[in-house]
């Protein structure tokens, strides 16, 4: 499809800039006071999966947004569309109760032949993203201009055609939701089996011995130093690579040559604990077993442990990745410069109930039965998402 070219739509298409056919608008530009309670004020952070996560939202005095209101005030039907960062992420308002937006473009929708949950989707489309990715500005946090937003070209067929085009990737979407909640809820199941296997960990119920994870240990080194980049005969993990839930995520890895003496202090095996000492509060203590059989190197904001004959080592992750873990790791951290802190010594001092090893090894070998599972499921989830694309791009090509 070459954009702008009414020639390669067909007969009844049209493309369109989005500010001739959309109110597009955009939140308020100052900076509000914030106070203890009040009215939402929505950013571009608070946009997740379709919906808006008001969990994380500052408060703005009734003042404040009675004057945003009259530049920007938000409606049921209206898109709004992340600016600033991870741009995107569109979500088509519900509204409950009233609420400002800050960073956050507005898509307000009076023209009756447009069809808000078409625009939706094509707001998620990549031809949307090749489109802004050319006008993105910005260093490590990106954004777009109103301006860019306003200029963004759509292939505009008649409403009928919009509402039917909507329909199938409204359904197609659902598989693709359903599919991902497939995976949350399996993922949520096996931090619900480390509760219901070993009790809660401050009432103890039980009776398991009490200890510190230093007992179930039987070696701990920091990763190395040396500087990594884009080239490189090993792959290194690093604080990015362990998600918050304990798994492993190899997106994004840099590389880098080490010689045999200093690959082996520092090169991960199968059954070894990775801790990340460093972040941001939130997300300091991330914890998983490595279990890759190809050598990756292991970088210096990680903590490797090895178990001794006391414990599995799918054991000491889970209870860091439970809530009760978590929870613990939270009020432990200290921040050094901004992010938060966990060192090798106050890791291996943390208390830990100390299960027979056979339980451990029973809670273990359900931990792998789950990971297959899930490891199917995210299978599934990437054909979807494949054909997902797939059809998405034929929608807005007018091939459906």
């Amino acid at each position: 499809m070459i954009l702008g070219d009414n020639k390669s739509l067909p007969i009844g298409w049209q493309w369109c800039k989005a500010g001739d056919v959309i109110d597009v608008r955009d939140g308020t530009h100052d900076s509000p006071k914030y106070q203890a309670a009040g009215v939402p004020l929505v950013t571009s952070k608070n946009l997740v999966n379709g919906e808006i996560d008001f969990s994380t939202c500052a408060f703005i005095s009734d003042t404040d947004h009675a004057a945003i209101s009259k530049r920007s005030a938000v409606c049921d039907g209206d898109i709004l569309y992340a600016m600033i960062g991870t741009i995107g992420n569109p979500v088509i308002v519900t509204k409950e109760f009233e609420f400002s937006i800050k960073n956050v473009a507005l898509f307000k929708f009076n023209n009756d032949g447009i069809y808000n949950r078409f625009i939706y989707h094509y707001l998620k489309s990549n031809l949307v993203e090749r489109q802004f990715n050319k006008n993105a500005r910005g260093g490590t946090q990106k954004f777009v201009s109103l301006g860019n937003i306003r200029d963004l070209l759509i292939p505009l067929p008649s409403l009928k055609e919009q509402k039917r085009i909507a329909s199938i990737l409204d359904k197609a979407d659902a598989i693709r939701r359903k599919r991902q909640q497939t995976i949350d809820l399996t993922d949520l199941l096996l931090r619900s089996v480390f509760l219901n296997m070993f009790g809660d960990p401050v009432t103890n119920p039980k009776g398991y011995k009490v200890g510190k994870i230093e007992d179930l240990l039987s070696a701990v080194n920091y990763g190395t130093s040396a500087k990594a980049g884009k080239e490189g005969k090993y792959p290194i993990l690093r604080m990015g690579n362990i998600t918050y839930q304990g798994d492993w995520d190899f997106e994004n890895l840099k590389y880098l040559d080490m010689d045999e003496k200093e690959r082996k202090k520092y090169t991960a095996e199968p059954g070894d604990i990775l801790f990340n000492r460093t972040n941001s509060k939130e997300l300091v203590g991330k914890t998983a077993v490595f279990r890759e059989e190809e050598p990756y190197i292991f970088a210096g904001y990680l903590v490797r442990s090895k178990v001794n004959s006391m414990a599995d080592p799918e054991y000491i992750s889970g209870f860091l990745n439970s809530s009760y873990g978590k929870s613990v790791l939270r009020h432990m951290c200290k921040s050094i410069v901004g992010m938060a802190n966990i060192n090798a010594k106050e890791y291996q001092a943390i208390k830990i109930l100390i299960p027979p090893v056979e339980e451990q090894k029973e809670y273990s070998s359900l931990v792998d039965r789950n990971r297959e599972r899930l490891s199917i499921y995210k299978r599934s989830l990437i054909n979807i998402e494949n054909l997902f694309n797939k059809l998405t791009q034929q929608a807005f090509c007018g091939e459906l």
